[in-house]
């Protein structure tokens, strides 16, 4: 295969696709370059067909290779080890898009892997990967019709701006992740500063005009590397087993929806199919159960579907714009910082909020350099909240996603650290589900912050849209239920406070949506959450005022930057001593912020007090009481601050002439010192005369004098076996 490259331009950004140079035995095998960042997609599909599955059998990976940046992993083995967030996430970004606009009917297992080979810290990856996973698959011989073109779009002093860089998405009030084909748009990821609906709206229009050039530059490359593609097979059901089935659920399911509450209906379902399975004669030849399952779902899809456009019913009765009940519920945790419960009809979170101080703030190793985070949000989704049995464990990439989805809804409302220098965690468990948990960890996260006292910006609700279509028909669903959300074609979150929207994220099942259906998903998604903020002041109308009695307190303070080595000290051992002698625990920021926390008050103030001390100048006139650290020939070295030392010359040590500091005073001795001059380089000039009338009196015959050093070069003039004496 020769080498063929095709180029789209995306605001002042080159793609440069690239097929036939590398990884040739794939299926389908891309590189995509803008700037210095390259990515490699590549699409593989087997052979053989799993019969088994009633479903489209996708894996996604996405790795960034450290080498990518110039850098070597951390860690004892120096090498990549299991995802990260960030890389789950964007194999979530590159996988839904892809999904939606895929071949229902094809069944063979298929894999995207797609390796992030270079990075220039300036154009992002994961748009690259999602437009090189799709352009890999629609050159490849797997049936991948619908072309897909991927974009972010900023928002920076009211415009907007195509495929921003890291510093520009950190600067802008919106980021918009924006998949579709050529004529509709089928997947929304978005974050946002509080932003408008109608603006929101104005970025998906603005985003959409760019991915048309994406697109036409991927159907130019299938035109010059394009495979044939394999034929899907056809799963022929016999017209008996649909015939039978139809006539053994006729009428059953009206009765079935009409039933009041989910595990009434979700039985009845079951009971109806074990029914209609036990006419079929089971050990029959060539009988397949799978066969009458699909024609089972396939008539039960048809039914609820067919209810909704031609009705106007739902599947629990409700209308097309109204919500189950909620109830909030604040401090419902004795010992926690802040705590909650957020009940949606049948969806339940339970919200923890924990606060930590600067050495909790999580660090992350990235291409682009160490990143940290001082608000996380962790969700749980434990199979008891659907009634099921199933293994438990680490996160799964559903609870990854969910999770960043309800942080990226609260992370705009989140005080600055400036005003409020705690870490805060986040633990949304999900305790009961029937739709939407994500956007209940949402609400129940804004009740639990408020609880906790953390002063956020204003409360945030969220809410999930559906959406039913059947030809030119089409209805819209507020707050969707599982049912509605399995057998739907939309899953549609939109979260926000009173201003305007902090998400956005939207998943198809079929290939994209008009802008008529979009608007009135904002409508209702709108109409939606002010009833829910409604709710939530209800319950408590701003954040408490007081933190909880177990969470920890910090002061923070500003020093002169120059003297952080002077708290840290040699190896960290002054800042370890002021820990352990307290209790409390030190953070130092490089602009001289020092944050001090402890659960216990004292502990905060005693090591403020020794930090002051620490970090306070020596002021002229003023009288310390010194540590007489060094004796020279030409007089004494005293501490007056910790660290900090002066020089009492002879002449300064006491009335009339003296011969040697060593007659007056010892290594240890506590003296009292007067301040008489500070030069410009720090250097500070002592005088005992002026600090106690007379000065020092000799040491009495007969006592040890102090141990005077010839040189300042030789060291070793401090008494260590002595304790302090004082010679007043």
């Amino acid at each position: 295969m020769a080498i063929e490259k095709v180029t789209a331009q995306v605001g002042n950004s080159e793609f440069i696709f690239e097929a036939g140079h590398i990884a040739k035995q794939a299926h389908g095998s891309v590189t995509l370059q803008c700037g210095g960042t390259v990515i490699l997609a590549t699409a593989v599909a087997k052979m053989e067909l799993d019969i088994g599955k009633d479903f489209f059998p996708l894996m996604v990976d996405y790795r960034e290779r450290t080498y990518a940046a110039g850098k070597i992993p951390g860690g004892y083995f120096k090498r990549e080890g299991r995802p990260t967030e960030r890389e789950i996430l964007t194999c979530r970004l590159i996988d839904r898009p892809i999904r939606s606009l895929s071949n229902k009917d094809w069944k063979y297992d298929t894999q995207l892997i797609i390796t992030v080979l270079s990075s220039d810290g300036v154009n992002p990856p994961d748009i690259l990967a999602m437009n090189g996973a799709a352009a890999a698959l629609f050159i490849s011989d797997i049936p991948f019709e619908n072309v897909m073109g991927a974009v972010r779009v900023g928002l920076i002093d009211g415009e907007f701006i195509i495929n921003p860089s890291f510093r520009e998405v950190e600067e802008g009030d919106l980021d918009l992740i924006l998949a579709g084909t050529d004529e509709r748009i089928v997947m929304i990821e978005a974050g946002a500063n509080e932003l408008s609906e109608e603006k929101m709206m104005e970025a998906l229009k603005f985003g959409h005009e760019h991915i048309k050039s994406l697109v036409k530059a991927q159907k130019a490359l299938q035109a010059k590397v394009g495979k044939a593609r394999r034929e899907i097979p056809k799963v022929e059901i016999s017209t008996e087993i649909q015939e039978k089935v139809a006539s053994a659920i006729k009428g059953e399911f009206d009765k079935i929806f009409k039933l009041p509450s989910k595990e009434e209906r979700e039985a009845a379902t079951e009971a109806l199919k074990a029914k209609v399975l036990s006419q079929f004669d089971e050990t029959a030849d060539g009988f397949n159960s799978g066969h009458v399952k699909a024609v089972f779902g396939k008539l039960e899809k048809e039914h609820v579907r067919e209810m909704i456009l031609s009705e106007g019913k739902r599947p629990d009765g409700r209308g097309f714009g109204d919500l189950r009940k909620i109830t909030c519920e604040v401090g419902v945790l004795p010992r926690t910082h802040g705590s909650a419960v957020f009940t949606r009809g049948q969806t339940q979170a339970l919200a923890v909020t924990t606060l930590g101080t600067g050495g909790d703030e999580q660090r992350i190793d990235s291409l682009e350099g160490d990143i940290t985070k001082r608000f996380m949000l962790h969700y749980n989704f434990p199979p008891f909240s659907v009634g099921e049995v199933g293994r438990t464990g680490g996160p799964g990439r559903r609870e990854i996603g969910h999770g960043a989805l309800a942080e990226r809804s609260l992370k705009p409302i989140i005080p600055h650290q400036d005003d409020f220098p705690y870490t805060i965690r986040l633990v949304s468990d999900i305790l009961e589900s029937n739709g939407s948990s994500s956007m209940a960890s949402v609400c129940g996260g804004t009740l639990s912050l408020m609880d906790a006292g953390v002063p956020i910006k204003a409360p945030v609700a969220g809410i999930a849209i559906g959406l039913i279509t059947g030809g030119d028909r089409w209805k819209v669903l507020t707050d969707i239920a599982g049912i509605e959300d399995y057998l739907g074609d939309m899953d549609f979150k939109a979260a926000g406070t009173a201003k305007g929207l902090t998400a956005l994220q939207m998943d198809l099942k079929i290939a994209g949506v008009t802008d008529e259906i979009l608007l009135e998903a904002f409508k209702q998604a709108k109409d939606a959450r002010f009833k829910l903020l409604d709710c939530i002041k209800e319950t408590i109308a701003a954040p408490r005022e007081d933190l909880s009695q177990y969470a920890p307190r910090i002061t923070t303070i500003r020093v002169n930057p120059e003297k952080i080595g002077m708290i840290i000290g040699p190896g960290g051992k002054v800042i370890r001593k002021i820990c352990e002698d307290t209790g409390a625990e030190i953070n130092i920021e490089d602009d001289g912020r020092v944050h001090v926390s402890s659960v216990d008050a004292d502990a905060v103030s005693e090591a403020l007090a020794q930090i002051e001390l620490i970090t306070q100048d020596a002021e002229i006139g003023r009288i310390y009481e010194g540590k007489v650290r060094k004796l020279m020939g030409f007089g004494a070295f005293i501490e007056i601050l910790p660290g900090k030392d002066g020089m009492c010359h002879v002449s300064e040590i006491a009335d009339g002439f003296v011969k040697s500091p060593g007659d007056f005073m010892r290594v240890g001795d506590i003296v009292p010192v007067k301040v008489i001059k500070v030069e410009d380089n720090g250097k500070v000039s002592l005088s005992i005369k002026e600090a106690k009338e007379g000065g020092l009196s000799p040491i009495p015959e007969g006592e040890e004098k102090g141990v005077v050093e010839e040189s300042a070069g030789r060291g070793g003039g401090r008494d260590r076996g002595s304790r302090p004496r004082s010679r007043r």
